[in-house]
């Protein structure tokens, strides 16, 4: 099932959970004396009946279709105006019109259901084979406050699903909060106090070894001194480019995954040209450039880094579309209908299993902390989480890594 399908079978259940439609659709018939009356869900290509009463044997039930071309709510779409006809046979604008006669009905009533801001869902219409009273204030009344009242029913639904949404992000939100805010008091009370450590005993070694004038050691010292402020200059670095990686603000683009993945490569494998990198189609999403382009980089960068050795780093990344519904369990508050998954899987050296669990940390994998910066990973997994995806690492000693990207397609 597509995207439309899905929104259309959305669309149709929103209808028949809005409980006092079917007593609408009594009202109508009873007031009419029409036998048949639905809501019908129109949009340029489909007619869907809602919700239905048939007391004419029409045939439709709630989920059934009309060829839209073969209906009047086709023409109701485009002008946003109610139809009403008493006698088919006796209306000059209708009496040779293709559909009474390939419907055989006589009376015909039908008025658009326009949503609060503007769009236009369906309509709520009532057909018999005999003539009825219908162009008259009481009937027109009754119909206008009926469409009404289901769009304001609709519009509730709306307000609740996106009320239900946002409540699922800030908790989204807060549990991120929570995490990078015990990454920022290990950060301090422990990742940023070991180069501050060793910068005040070999400041302190440096100032001995000048007063007893031994040179040698104190230029051997202040080399360390200067190697270790570098790496805490990087350290601070990291972390502030790691606080800054919101989405606020940031303009939100059409991406062609295809395009920017090329890029990023081309740029890696002039530093490692016997690297190779196997890339499956990709698809369309939208996200922020700048921030999809640092995390490809990273998870190839250290694919390539973290070769073994002798072996050319050797890289694949592969695709496969998911539904909602195949992420029940992962992304609890999907936002997308369909999503892409996109693995990076590398012939590496492998990740040790006790580094896993805090591999995505600020300074968490002690590996990256060694050759210098430590936020790499940390940076992916923050901004995925800012495109509302997930992402996951599986790993072996000796067997290489594959990182799992999930992001909502366009």
């Amino acid at each position: 099932m597509d995207n439309k399908d899905t929104n259309l079978s959305r669309d149709i259940e929103r209808i028949q959970q809005i409980s006092i439609v079917p007593t609408i659709l009594d009202v109508v018939c009873q007031t009419t004396g029409m036998g048949f009356a639905a809501v019908a869900r129109v949009t340029e290509d489909r007619w869907i009946a809602c919700s239905v009463r048939d007391d004419i044997q029409f045939g439709l039930t709630p989920g059934g279709e009309l060829e839209i071309a073969t209906t009047i709510c086709n023409e109701i779409r485009d002008s946003h105006q109610a139809v009403i006809i008493d006698h088919v046979a006796e209306d000059e604008a209708f009496c040779n019109h293709h559909t009474p006669q390939m419907y055989g009905f006589q009376s015909y009533v039908s008025f658009p259901i326009v949503l609060k801001n503007g769009e236009f869902f369906g309509t709520l219409c009532a057909i018999d084979p005999n003539p009825a009273q219908l162009n008259n204030s009481k009937v027109t009344g009754m119909f206008s406050l009926f469409a009404d009242l289901i769009a304001f029913h609709l519009q509730q639904f709306e307000l609740l699903n996106q009320s239900q949404l946002t409540v699922k992000k800030l908790n989204y939100q807060l549990t991120d909060s929570i995490h990078e805010n015990r990454q920022y008091q290990e950060v301090t009370n422990h990742y940023l106090q070991e180069p501050l450590r060793k910068l005040r005993i070999f400041s302190g070694m440096l100032i001995d070894a000048t007063e007893s004038n031994d040179f040698n050691k104190a230029r051997e010292l202040a080399h360390k001194i200067d190697d270790n402020a570098q790496k805490f200059s990087k350290m601070i670095k990291g972390l502030s480019g790691f606080a800054q990686l919101e989405v606020n603000d940031v303009a939100v683009e059409r991406i062609d995954l295809n395009e920017l993945i090329a890029s990023v490569c081309e740029l890696l494998l002039t530093k490692a040209q016997n690297a190779t990198i196997q890339v499956d189609v990709l698809p369309i999403i939208r996200g922020i450039p700048s921030q999809l382009e640092l995390l490809f980089y990273h998870l190839l960068n250290n694919a390539i880094r973290f070769s073994k050795e002798g072996i050319a780093p050797g890289v694949t990344i592969t695709s496969n579309e998911l539904t909602q519904s195949d992420l029940a369990e992962q992304l609890s508050d999907a936002t997308s209908a369909n999503y892409v998954e996109i693995s990076l899987t590398d012939n590496g050296i492998g990740i040790e299993k006790r580094q896993l669990a805090k591999i995505f940390d600020v300074f968490g994998n002690s590996l990256t902390n060694k050759i210098g910066g430590g936020t790499g990973l940390a940076y992916c997994r923050k901004i995925v989480r800012n495109h509302n995806g997930l992402l996951k690492v599986k790993s072996e000693i000796g067997q290489g890594t594959t990182f799992t990207i999930i992001l909502p397609m366009e």
